[in-house]
């Protein structure tokens, strides 16, 4: 995933054909995923992503916030699913995305802004729950973005005067 590479650590229900390889390249900006690098520069070559497919809605420095409607862009949103899944054990990775809501955190630079990590939340919850999955992703982590991805989830519950915590186990 750009210019990382790491070793995953649970199974994630991709399509078939994109398991059990060896390595799985992912385009950093739309999430799409390929089994050969020449796949994915074939496809770098037309993608025109330099940032998460939602609203900035918020910035600060390098770093912003882009909120990604599941029902407005439901294949980016299955994508997150699928990448978070191989980095949290207990992740249930949605097939519908569209009662919730990402909120993804990037770190920009020359290239665009890269995904660090993000969070999710119904956009109705019964249960008044302002999180319902969150992950940094291991090249991010130990840098603070944990916090700040709860931190603005809270925000966000204030903004909208709706009081909640996040879904359990959390």
């Amino acid at each position: 995933m750009g210019k990382y590479q790491c070793d995953t650590w649970y199974y994630s229900p991709y399509p078939m054909g994109y398991q059990n390889v060896d390595t799985l390249f992912l385009c950093e900006f739309c999430l799409s995923f390929f089994v050969t690098p020449d796949e994915l520069t074939r496809h770098s070559k037309s993608c025109t992503l330099t940032h998460p497919p939602g609203d900035e809605i918020y910035r600060h420095g390098r770093n912003s916030v882009f909120e990604v409607d599941g029902y407005k862009k439901p294949v980016y949103c299955e994508n997150v699913g699928y990448l978070a899944k191989l980095f949290l054990d207990h992740k249930y990775v949605y097939e519908d995305t569209l009662p919730f809501l990402y909120y993804v955190v990037t770190e920009y630079d020359e290239n665009g802004q890269h995904m660090v990590g993000y969070f999710s939340k119904e956009k109705e919850s019964q249960k008044n729950w302002n999180l319902a999955c969150i992950l940094v992703l291991p090249f991010h982590q130990r840098k603070g973005y944990g916090k700040f991805l709860i931190s603005f989830s809270y925000e966000l519950s204030i903004i909208e005067k709706k009081p909640g915590g996040p879904e359990g186990p959390l």
